[in-house]
């Protein structure tokens, strides 16, 4: 069977819509006809009528389509029409536009063609007019114009060079320059680039503005100009004026006066040498200038500013040589002959008075020296006075306690008490002034270390204790587990002498001591309810001897002890404060370092047993050169139960064992004994002479932190006087025990 062609074979997509319709309804109706001229009995006719039908629908739909194709390509057509006419009314419109703005304008692509440009652009250059049209290449433009004959070019420069220069400004997003054009005319010249890449150009006609601003410079230079001239003829200076050939070109009317020259020898022109010439027999020249050193100076180039004197007669000038940027220099003539004459006179009277300060400094250097010696002469007459009372108060002590006070009648037993009180109390205050000493001399040796405050405020509470008990005041020290860092002695003695303070001058009411924290550090506070301290005395109180008006007696002391506080704070580094309010009491206040909680702590002194008696019969060989001290001393180890060998010196000492030739069980020696051997020496020749070590103890009244030092290094106790009885027995039975049996 013969199959029937396509219908889209048969139409050509380029027809018209009209023309592929109209084949389409041929194509159909000669289909149609077919159709009915087949009448065989298989239904092959029926076959081609629906085919025939199904491509007379699709015939229709595709002209549908194509009608709404032809309708939308008319809409097309006719937008695309609109928009034609809009963007060359836009164009025109911009055209327009860039045509009414007053300066030049071009406008270059992103390709640095030009695009479009308005009659004003580069119409001061003639010969350019016919090439500026669209199409034409930046590199081209500039060219032209390097060539343009209305161009004014830069001395020295070509239209290569200047085209070289003008691309390399090209190159910036901004740029604004101004161009000389002949016949005096300027333009203003600014490129900015667009958005897109492409470079818009201003040009600016702005001859009228530069001659504007010509005139007014040169208005303004002559203005200057007189206000030179008319200030150089009223300053004091002499001044003259050389152009770069050295050649006088101004002055003023105080030159003439000051080098007695008249002011009409002075013309314009001259010659810096010719009125040297001139003037030469008339100045001379001061110290480190010559007329031959000046003229090198004007005759050279880039001169360094020069400065020097000049006499005429009496008078004295000073000259100042400077250069100006022009290559001239100007030189300024001061009168400062009476300055000169002052400062004769002011030397003078400088001579005068370091004379006077000379022989007052050797004055102050003499009361000084006095003053010094005075208070070394003082600090050694406190320090031997007090040695000096020391030896009869140890005497007295030693005394008195070995008296037995078992057998005397109660009234004998109530004046032993208080003669022992009484020493305790002159043995405080001598320690007092032993300390103010030491420390007015700088001879305070203090060992800062890690404090365990507990360890101080304990024994403190119970030392005060029964004193505040006593007069009816509730004293209460806080515990504080807080590690300082100080010298636990002298700590000790500055709360000792704050609570004791603090317990003498209150009446009623409490004694607070405690610690608190405060800015990493720990503030010792000792409070009472006590009278307080007015303001106007709180620098007072920490004078020595000094004592406010207090209930306390003299015999409880002599107002040493804020004194020493002072001191030993000053020396430990401890800041030391005052609050008081008159009537409501005081806190004293002692600011602390804490310590770093690693550091080791000091293993607190272990408890000691008590001792038994001098047990046997022991020989104790006293060395004392002071009489008295050595009968009392004999006289209280007797009463132990010792048997005393005694002598009044070292070198007595060692003839009386040579002699007996016996070594005695313990030595007791006093550390200065007379103009002979020393105790410590003593005692080394002894170790040095007999095999062994014998026990043996130095007495002194010598606080010396170096004699404590030498002690310690050869283990030997130290017994400061007055002796303390207990201690000292504690020890001698300590040192004279038997080893215990293994």
């Amino acid at each position: 069977m013969t199959q029937t062609p396509r219908a889209s074979s048969l139409l050509n997509a380029a027809d018209p819509l009209e023309r592929q319709r109209d084949k389409l309804l041929a194509i159909a109706e000669v289909l149609m006809r077919r159709a009915e001229q087949e009448t065989d009995n298989s239904g092959e006719a029926y076959a081609q009528f629906q085919r025939a039908a199904m491509l007379e629908d699709q015939v229709r739909a595709r002209t549908r389509d194509l009608e709404r194709a032809l309708d939308l390509l008319h809409q097309s057509n006719a937008q695309l029409a609109t928009a034609n006419r809009e963007t060359e009314a836009a164009r025109q419109n911009l055209a327009d536009a860039i045509e009414t703005v007053q300066e030049g304008f071009a406008l270059f692509g992103p390709d640095d063609v030009l695009v479009m440009c308005n009659s004003r652009f580069c119409q001061q250059m003639i010969d350019l007019r016919d090439h500026l049209k669209p199409g034409l290449s930046f590199d081209t433009y500039i060219d032209r114009v390097s060539r343009s004959s209305y161009l004014a070019l830069p001395p020295g420069e070509t239209p290569e060079s200047w085209a070289v220069r003008r691309r390399k400004r090209h190159q910036d997003r901004h740029v604004i320059f101004n161009v000389q054009l002949i016949w005096d005319r300027w333009l203003q010249v600014s490129e900015h680039r667009t958005a897109t890449g492409g470079t818009v150009i201003l040009q600016t006609d702005v001859t009228d503005l530069i001659r504007l601003e010509r005139e007014a410079r040169g208005r303004m230079l002559d203005d200057q100009a007189r206000i030179i001239r008319a200030t150089l003829d009223h300053i004091s200076q002499g001044v003259c004026i050389f152009d770069a050939e050295a050649r006088l070109v101004g002055w003023n009317q105080r030159l003439g006066d000051l080098l007695a020259i008249p002011v009409t020898r002075f013309r314009m022109g001259v010659s810096f040498a010719a009125l040297m010439e001139r003037m030469e027999s008339e100045i001379g020249f001061g110290e480190g200038m010559t007329a031959q050193r000046l003229a090198e100076w004007t005759g050279a180039r880039g001169r360094a500013p020069i400065s020097f004197e000049v006499t005429r007669g009496p008078l004295i000038l000073q000259a100042d040589a400077q250069e100006m940027p022009d290559g001239g220099f100007v030189v300024s003539f001061t009168d400062i002959t009476a300055e000169r004459a002052a400062q004769a006179a002011l030397a003078a009277v400088n001579e005068t008075l370091e004379a006077r300060v000379m022989e007052r400094t050797l004055e102050l250097a003499d009361a000084l020296a006095d003053a010094e010696r005075a208070n070394a002469s003082r600090a050694r007459f406190v320090a031997a006075a007090s040695h000096d009372l020391l030896q009869p108060l140890s005497a007295a002590k030693l005394f008195i306690g070995s008296i037995t006070a078992e057998g005397l009648d109660p009234f004998a037993q109530e004046a032993l008490t208080k003669a022992q009180n009484a020493l305790g109390q002159v043995e405080g205050i001598l320690g007092a002034l032993l300390d103010i000493s030491r420390l007015e001399s700088g001879r305070l040796a203090v060992n800062p270390g890690p404090v365990q405050l507990n360890r101080v405020l304990g024994p403190l509470r119970e030392e005060f204790a029964a004193l505040a008990a006593a007069k009816g005041l509730r004293l209460t020290v806080l515990p504080c587990s807080a590690v300082v860092i100080s010298d636990p002695a002298y700590l000790r003695r500055i709360l000792q002498n704050l609570i004791g303070n603090a317990v003498r001058y209150t009446r009623t009411g409490r004694v607070l001591v405690g610690a608190r924290r405060q800015g990493g550090g720990i503030r010792l506070e000792v409070r009472d309810t006590g009278p307080g301290i007015a303001e106007e005395d709180q620098d007072a109180i920490f004078r020595e001897f000094h004592r406010l008006n207090a209930p306390a007696s003299a015999s409880e002391g002599m107002g040493l002890g804020l004194a020493i506080v002072e001191r030993a704070c000053a020396a430990l580094g401890h800041p030391l404060g005052l609050q008081s309010d008159p009537g409501r009491g005081s806190c004293f206040m002692v600011q602390l370092a804490q310590a770093d909680p690693s550091a080791s702590l000091p293993s607190p002194p272990a408890a000691q047993p008590p001792q038994p008696a001098v047990q046997g019969t022991l020989i104790a060989f006293l060395v004392e050169n002071d009489p008295d001290l050595r009968r009392a001393m004999g006289l209280l180890l007797e009463k132990w139960g010792l048997t005393v060998l005694d002598a009044g010196s070292a070198e007595e000492a060692l003839e009386l064992i040579e002699e007996i030739g016996i070594l005695p069980d313990v030595f007791l020696v006093d550390q200065q004994l007379g103009d002979g051997m020393a105790g410590l020496d003593f005692i080394r020749q002894i170790r040095s002479d007999y095999v062994g070590t014998i026990p043996a103890a130095l007495i002194t009244a010598d606080r010396d932190p170096a004699l404590a030092l030498a002690c310690d290094t050869l283990a030997i106790p130290q017994f400061l006087k007055p002796i303390d009885p207990a201690a000292l027995e504690a020890w001698i039975v300590s040192a004279t025990a038997p080893p215990p049996e293994t």
